[in-house]
């Protein structure tokens, strides 16, 4: 009786140890944010990275659409951002949302790319804790006069875009 009493405070010690170090193991998720200057909905040579633009990870229940977690971030001086989720949002649909651009004059999300989604759960055999989202963009009020150069390189006129 006694070496069963021991296996199974054995059993309950792995556990309660497997529960902390998820707890220690937060994710990280990454992305870069940038205005699209060209206003054709793609990165370009001219593209700006945004400094100080808000970002969010937003998950929701999958079967009810309601939130069910949410952070906060905010790019530095290369666009980039880093946001650090502390759970496991399990079968959660997660997103990174553009929030708010610093730039008034290149303030409007881009739709189709103005988010990302972003995997955050351990149950899908990613060993590393990093998540790399795609990266999202705000469109400028007005096109750079450049724009029509740079998109002949893409063999694209402003009428195909």
């Amino acid at each position: 009786m006694a070496r069963l009493v021991a296996l199974f405070a054995l059993c309950l010690l792995c556990a309660s140890l497997a529960t902390a170090t998820f707890v220690g193991n937060p994710f990280l998720v990454k992305g870069k944010t940038y205005c699209d200057t060209c206003r054709c909905g793609f990165e370009t040579p001219a593209t700006k990275y945004l400094a100080g633009s808000k970002v969010r990870v937003q998950c929701r229940h999958r079967k009810s659409n309601k939130i069910t977690y949410t952070a906060d971030g905010v790019t530095n001086s290369q666009g980039e951002y880093n946001i650090l989720v502390n759970r496991d949002c399990g079968d959660d649909v997660c997103d990174v949302v553009l929030v708010e651009s610093a730039d008034k004059k290149c303030g409007t999300p881009n739709a189709g790319r103005d988010r990302a989604r972003v995997v955050l759960t351990r149950n899908n055999g990613m060993i590393s804790d990093v998540r790399y989202a795609n990266n999202m963009g705000f469109l400028s009020n007005e096109p750079l006069s450049a724009c029509t150069q740079i998109l002949q390189q893409y063999q694209l006129t402003e009428d195909q875009y």
